[in-house]
């Protein structure tokens, strides 16, 4: 007997046809999730290519009812300016309308606008964007917004909001419709020393404020200190402010000539003691009707000619107003009166509350008589078309800017 083996059994032959269907139909099933799958891949692909980039650190959100910027990336006309200044879309500003023109120089202009909604009237500080480019000043800008941001005192001009459109900055603050204290200084010659003694109270606080928290503002003057309605101060245009942390310095010469400190003009170093200087120069020009030393033809001369001015005042002024002057007009910034505390010990401020509340309690009836015999003199003023966000010329109503 032979011995036993044991082959493998062939498989059973499958049906007729079943063979083929099956195979197809898985084939068809994996092919349709493939083609799924790709489609969103493809999908996803295209998502990520529209969806814009994540916000830089410290950038804006766009508000509730904003419009979506439509190309991403945007031009680098428009990012360079961001995040200190948000886009707006055109539509966004037809709230305001543009009630006159404040003022126009070679860096911008200032337009008095109507916010519609609110029902209150601003001031619109308006920068061609070539103009900042040109004059490398972008990071300037930019710091200007940022210090204002900071800042909420009765006596500093606070900033409202700031945007960009294709091609202006726009910076709005509170309207301060009684002009600034240069007119009034100019109108009337000089002060009584009442007044004077309420706007170097006002003044000092608003300086010990900014100083408390680093900033220097550098371009303290009657020009940029604005009257409100009620005739009290607000000190503005921080457009060469600077913040310094502690113990920095600064080494910019800038400011305007005849109330920059000789520790400014000569090119530093120089901190906050500075400002206390334009305070000194501002108020014995309230006092006596005239700066201490006239302007010169640059910074060099300049410096000259403060460090030969003996600074006396009048024999008009009071000795405490004098002696409160010539402790501000000390060509020494470390000798010099540059802390609130020694201001509000001062012997010329005797008997005056340093709370602002307190200040600006009474109207000061001086300014707000020149305000309305103003008023009278000039009449309505003319009204503007409506605001156009980015100022496009139109033929009917050309808009400065």
């Amino acid at each position: 007997m032979g011995a036993a083996t044991s082959e493998a059994e062939p498989p059973p032959e499958p049906l007729q046809g079943a063979e083929s269907s099956w195979v197809r139909s898985w084939k068809n099933l994996l092919a349709g999730i493939g083609g799924t799958v790709a489609r969103l891949e493809r999908s996803w692909a295209t998502r990520r290519r529209l969806r814009p980039p994540p916000p830089h650190p410290g950038e804006k959100l766009p508000r509730p009812g904003e419009k979506a910027v439509p190309e991403w990336p945007l031009p680098q006309f428009v990012s360079l300016f961001l995040p200190e200044f948000p886009i707006r879309p055109p539509a966004g500003q037809q709230q305001l309308k543009i009630l006159g023109l404040v003022a126009k120089g070679s860096f911008g202009t200032v337009l008095k606008v109507l916010d519609c909604r609110r029902e209150k009237v601003f001031a619109v500080k308006v920068v061609p964007k070539v103009e900042v480019l040109r004059r490398d000043t972008l990071k300037q800008c930019k710091e200007e917004v940022s210090i204002q941001r900071q800042i909420s005192h009765p006596f500093v001009h606070c900033l409202g909001d700031s945007w960009q459109g294709q091609r202006h900055l726009f910076i709005m603050c509170t309207y301060c419709g009684t002009g600034d204290l240069y007119a009034l200084w100019a109108s009337l010659g000089h002060l009584e020393e009442t007044t004077i003694r309420l706007f170097a109270a006002e003044l000092a606080l608003a300086l010990g404020y900014l100083h408390d928290l680093g900033i220097v503002h550098r371009d303290v003057k009657m020009e940029n200190i604005l009257l409100d309605e009620r005739g009290h101060l607000k000190l503005t245009d921080f457009g060469l402010s600077r913040q310094l942390g502690r113990g920095q310095r600064a080494r910019t010469i800038c400011g305007t000539l005849q109330y920059m400190a000789p520790e400014v003009l000569s090119g530093g170093p120089y901190s906050h003691a500075a400002d206390w200087w334009s305070l000194g120069v501002l108020l014995f020009t309230l006092a006596a009707g005239q700066f201490p030393v006239p302007p010169e033809r640059d910074h060099l001369a300049m410096l000259a000619s403060v460090n030969r001015c003996s600074y006396e005042s009048p024999g008009s002024v009071s000795r405490k107003l004098c002696l409160l002057l010539s402790e501000l007009l000390c060509r020494n910034p470390l000798r010099r009166l540059h802390h609130l505390h020694h201001v509000e010990s001062h012997l010329f401020f005797r008997g005056v509350s340093f709370d602002a509340e307190l200040l600006q309690k009474q109207p000061v009836e001086l300014v707000v008589a020149a305000r309305r015999a103003e008023e009278a003199a000039l009449g309505p003023s003319p009204a503007f078309a409506d605001f156009d966000c980015d100022l496009l010329p139109s033929p009917s109503h050309p808009c400065p800017g």
